[in-house]
């Protein structure tokens, strides 16, 4: 039986969260600015890693941008969903400002 590398346990357990995403927002808004600063916050939740703001650039769908964030395992990115910061944002800018969205949830096919 192959054992896997202790980088490869790690990986297998990752997830990587991604949403893609369309504004209520006209695009150079001040109101989108607002939004994408205020989203610096969930970079700070201890359990975020590779947070990244992302535009999408294809005519393949109508969503305009992407934020994407990894997390250690199971036990981080519950942790993160009930983090306070997650929580105030998700209320005050998630809600009232996101038009409509798509989240997907990934681990690495090992």
């Amino acid at each position: 039986m192959k054992r896997r590398s202790s980088e490869a346990v790690d990986a297998a357990l990752a997830i990587r969260h991604t949403v893609v995403f369309r504004l209520k927002w006209a695009a150079g808004s001040p109101e989108e600015g607002a939004f994408f600063r205020a989203t610096e916050a969930l970079a700070s939740i201890p359990q975020v890693q590779q947070f990244e703001r992302l535009r999408q650039v294809s005519t393949k769908n109508n969503y305009t941008f992407g934020l994407s964030m990894q997390f250690a395992d199971e036990t981080a990115y519950a942790g993160y969903n009930r983090h306070p910061v997650h929580l105030s944002f998700v209320r005050d800018h998630w809600i009232p400002e996101v038009e409509a969205f798509m989240e997907i949830d990934y681990v690495a096919l090992l």
